[in-house]
Order: C-alpha cells, then sequence, then structure tokens
C-alpha cells in the first residue's frame, strides 16, 4: 500500500524515494557553508536542484552541524524567508529547516509545505506553530545539543531509545491534531551518534518504516562517511550515494541530499533493477 505524505497543496505519492535537495543559506554548515549564503545565490542552486530532479526543496538559514552556535531570529528570518518568497508555490514543495516557533510560523504563511526541526518540536509553542493547516513536519532525534551533541553520545540500544523517542514526538503531534499523513520521522544520523549508532541506525532502518510513518534520512557528506572512507567533505559523493541507497533499500521514503543529480541516477538504476515504476 502506497504512503501519502500531505506537504501543504501537495499530496506525495511515496511509492518510491522522493530526493530533497538541500539548501544552506549559512556561512557555516558543515558542507557548503557560504556558497550558498546570499538570497540570490540560494535560489540559483534551488533551481537548479530542481531542474537535476529534486522532489523537495529544504531551505536553512542556522547551521546545525556539530559545534554550531544558534543564530538570532532576525537573522534567520533575514535569510531565509526571501529564498522561500522566491521559491514557494513554483516547482516543488519548500520545506523550512528551523527551530523557532517564530519563523515556523512565518515560514508557513509565505508559504513553506513543509517544516524540517531537529528539536523535534520540542520548542514552547512550536506545535502549535505548524498544528493549523495542512504542512507537513519532520520531526528528528537527536541527543543533547548542536554545541556538545558529539563529544560522548552513549545509548544502551540506539535504535531502540531512537525509536521509543519518535513514537513519543509522534504521539504529543496528533494529539495536538497533526494528521499521520503530516507526519516524518528521521533517526539523526550524527546528531549525538557514534560512527557505530549511525551505522546500527542504517543497518536497521526497518524499525523505523514499520512505525507508518514517511521516514526521511540524510547522510550526505557527513563526518560518518568520512571516519569511513577518509575522504574530506567535497570528496563524499560517492559514500553519500551508497548511503542514500542503502537508506532506500531498508524503507527510506525521502533522501535529503547535496548532490541530487547523482542521487537521482543512483536510484533510477535501482528502481529499474527492482522492477518498481518511477513517478
Amino acid at each position: 500500500m502506497t504512503i501519502y505524505l500531505q506537504c501543504g497543496e501537495a499530496r506525495l505519492a511515496l511509492a518510491r524515494p522522493l530526493v530533497m535537495g538541500i539548501v544552506n543559506v549559512t556561512p557555516d554548515s558543515f558542507s557548503d557553508g557560504g556558497y550558498h549564503a546570499s538570497a540570490s545565490t540560494a535560489i540559483a542552486h534551488a533551481r537548479r536542484l530542481i531542474d537535476e530532479g529534486a522532489d523537495l526543496i529544504d531551505i536553512g538559514g542556522e547551521s546545525t552541524r556539530p559545534g554550531s552556535q544558534g543564530v538570532s531570529l532576525d537573522e534567520e528570518r533575514r535569510r531565509v524567508l526571501p529564498v522561500l518568497e522566491a521559491l514557494a508555490g513554483k516547482a516543488v514543495p519548500i520545506s523550512v529547516d528551523t527551530q523557532k516557533p517564530e519563523l515556523m510560523r512565518e515560514a508557513l504563511a509565505a508559504g513553506a509545505a513543509m517544516i524540517n526541526d531537529v528539536n523535534a518540536l520540542l520548542a514552547p509553542g512550536a506545535i502549535a506553530a505548524v498544528a493549523a493547516g495542512d504542512a507537513a513536519v519532520c520531526i528528528m532525534h537527536k541527543q543533547g545539543d548542536t554545541r556538545d551533541m558529539q563529544r560522548n553520545p552513549h545509548y544502551a540500544d540506539v535504535v531502540a531509545e531512537v525509536e521509543a523517542f519518535l513514537d513519543q514526538r509522534v504521539r504529543a503531534l496528533q494529539a495536538a491534531g497533526i494528521a499521520r499523513e503530516r507526519i516524518v520521522v528521521d533517526p539523526g544520523l550524527g546528531f549525538g551518534k557514534s560512527l557505530e549508532h549511525n551505522l546500527a541506525l542504517l543497518r536497521r532502518l526497518e524499525r523505523f518504516s514499520s512505525m507508518g510513518y514517511a521516514v526521511m534520512v540524510g547522510a550526505s557528506r557527513k563526518s560518518m562517511l568520512g571516519s569511513i572512507t577518509g575522504r574530506a567533505v567535497d570528496e563524499r559523493v560517492y559514500a553519500s550515494i551508497a548511503a542514500a541507497l542503502i537508506a532506500a533499500e531498508k524503507g527510506a521514503h525521502i533522501l535529503r541530499v547535496h548532490d541530487v543529480a547523482a542521487t537521482c541516477d543512483a536510484l533510477a538504476v535501482w528502481q529499474a533493477v527492482r522492477g518498481t515504476e518511477q513517478a
């Protein structure tokens, strides 16, 4: 049975993995910080990713890399809203990656079709900010905060603990009136996890897809891939593609990536071998 994601005005079929292109409007993101820090370059980059086959675009104005410091609401608003306003309602649904309820409300009013929150809507007022309307929302697991989350992550059973957290948050969202069809869960690779924790989550990703919600995975260019391959951030395209295909094979519905064209090509071959139709 095909799962659908209500993403603003769009109802997205998840019969195949969707590709979400990353647009960081930041000077300090781990992979592409500074490359698209102005509205004009970010908009051009987003349009390029759409041309390459992105099904969604995710705009972020605050880096969440390990050790990063937050930015003010005004600064994040200045970075994100002009890009969103130029893209919303056009070719594909636009997601906004933010932890701030105030910006969530403003982004939704400006046409965002999804809120992607690494803080799982835990900030006071965050659930209320997205409950009304029909935008999708992605809740992610992390341990600690961005400043110290990678210092010494510890779990007794990382898969069980991440699953329990996401289940609890999903229940909170549904209790607030957010329908199942609007909810995406993300196990949060690299957010308070060691290499072994990340690998365990990928090995057992089916546990999350069996929860009955859309699952998003973001492994693109992350340090876990550098640990495995020994390659620098800008040399991790091939490893990123491998991780994306593994995630797809294990049930991920949305792949959040930097390298859209390469990911789409790899998925096309994967789908052809599996005999599945491309939507």
